[in-house]
């Protein structure tokens, strides 16, 4: 009898766990979504180029990036609840913000801070899913984090249009901030747990604060390209990875384990897949948002009911690929999604004005399929692969490769959008030139899908 109890209860604690997870993992796909939708309306109203609406996006995923493996590790010492919880409080704080930025410098500015915030809830979720279910229903738990990540994807374009087109880009931020304290409140009354396996253990400053420039210099540098500025500071990103590979391997207690890339093929290679993946896909929504709304002449709140039509294949496919992902080999399911996606990406090369809207939607689906089958089994062999002392530092890896990928490709939109319209808005005298470098920046990402096919293949089979 105690035995059927403890059993109960811990399956409705394990319940809370994917309920609460599940809700803030909806959060900030959906603004980043929404917030796509509403780029024309905030160039607009704040008198931004195409390349200041680049950076409403860009912002968020390079402070993201930057904190996302420092709070990884520093959830696995001082507490991954502990850390989550804080992150969920000053995204809540900084969504309500932005509602009241008066120019483009200042919505940069908090959309830093928003960014901060996704590293915290990033960082842990997937660590505190691991450390609460075990390895048969893993999989499964994480195709539900997953799924809710694409359900705000879905949503986002939808709501996110409406809101727009009625009540103005604001009320999206405004919109969110009750979410934020409903995940709040669900946090403090249904998780009293606390998992930090590396507690004791020192936390690395000087490797987080090398980490966070040489990621910065990177990035920063890549978005600027071909600029002389650009490539300074690329350069300089470059040889301080190597400075900071050299630093952790000689620290006690690393912000990150690079020995974990040299050691683990799996971990490796499928942190290498979701970098590509990401990296392929992520400014996909970006330019068809641009596209759809400029050079189509649809109103937000068509152009999001256009775009639905990804994410939603996404929900659909990410809880089957997630079980499946359980008794088979994660690789080869993660390998196929690769697969659709590249198919969908080079029939992308040849959009023009006149594509019909059908053919738009389906290509969608096609796309969305493969981000289902990719993202769980990805996420369920990063997960799986390492011993629980690094599930924090392997959520954070997940998601830094998730963010990294994202800036890369918005960085490769960016320097495309220079280079074909330069510093212009869009208007109908740049159509051609925008067209032009949509079209080349999907030949660009349909070569890193096809790479991305052999290193998800690269990785060993599931043993």
């Amino acid at each position: 009898m105690a035995d059927i109890t403890r059993m109960h209860s811990e399956k409705i604690f394990r319940r809370s766990v994917l309920t609460v997870t599940a809700f803030a993992a909806y959060l900030t796909p959906f603004l980043g979504s929404a917030v796509n939708l509403a780029l024309p309306s905030i160039g607009k109203d704040l008198g931004a180029s195409a390349i200041g609406l680049g950076w409403v996006m860009s912002s968020f995923i390079l402070s993201s990036a930057i904190f996302l493996l420092p709070f990884g590790r520093l959830a696995d010492i001082a507490g991954r609840k502990k850390v989550f919880t804080a992150g969920i409080v000053l995204f809540t704080i900084s969504t309500l913000a932005i509602v009241f930025s008066w120019n483009l410098s200042t919505l940069i500015i908090l959309r830093i801070v928003q960014g901060v915030s996704g590293a915290m809830i990033f960082g842990t979720s997937m660590a505190i899913i691991t450390s609460v279910f075990p390895a048969g229903e893993r999989g499964k738990a994480l195709g539900i984090n997953v799924t809710a990540v694409y359900l705000g994807l879905s949503t986002g374009p939808v709501i996110g249009g409406l809101l727009t087109q009625y009540f103005g880009w604001r009320s999206i931020f405004a919109f969110l901030v009750p979410f934020g304290i409903a995940a709040f409140i669900l946090i403090k009354t249904k998780i009293k747990a606390e998992w930090a396996d590396s507690k004791g253990e020192k936390f690395d400053g000087w490797g987080s604060v090398i980490y966070g420039i040489t990621l910065f210099g990177v990035m920063y540098g890549f978005s600027k390209l071909p600029s002389s500025m650009g490539w300074i500071f690329l350069i300089s990103g470059v040889i301080l990875s190597v400075v900071f590979v050299l630093f952790e391997k000689k620290s006690g207690n690393p912000v990150f384990d690079v020995r974990l890339f040299f050691r683990n093929r799996v971990f490796a290679f499928s942190g290498m897949a979701a970098l590509i993946n990401y990296s392929a896909t992520s400014a996909i929504g970006f330019f068809i948002s641009l596209y759809l709304q400029y050079i189509k002449g649809f109103e937000a709140r068509e152009a999001g009911l256009i775009m639905i039509s990804q994410p939603v294949a996404m929900a659909l496919l990410s809880p089957v690929a997630g079980r499946l992902s359980d008794k088979y080999d994660p690789g080869k399911i993660a390998s196929i999604g690769m697969g659709f996606t590249a198919a969908g990406l080079l029939a992308l090369c040849f959009l023009t004005p006149e594509t019909p809207v059908s053919a738009i939607v389906f290509l969608f689906i096609i796309l969305g399929t493969g981000f289902g089958l990719f993202s769980s089994p990805n996420s369920n062999a990063i997960m799986s692969s390492v011993e629980k002392r690094y599930l924090g530092v392997a959520s954070g890896v997940v998601g830094t490769m998730r963010m990294v990928g994202q800036m890369f490709s918005m960085g490769i939109a960016m320097m495309i959008l220079s280079l074909f319209i330069g510093k212009q808005t869009i208007n109908p005298s740049t159509y051609p030139g925008f067209i032009s470098g949509m079209k080349t920046g999907f030949v660009i990402f349909s070569i890193l899908s096809v790479l991305g096919i052999f290193a998800s293949l690269a990785r060993n089979s599931r043993s």
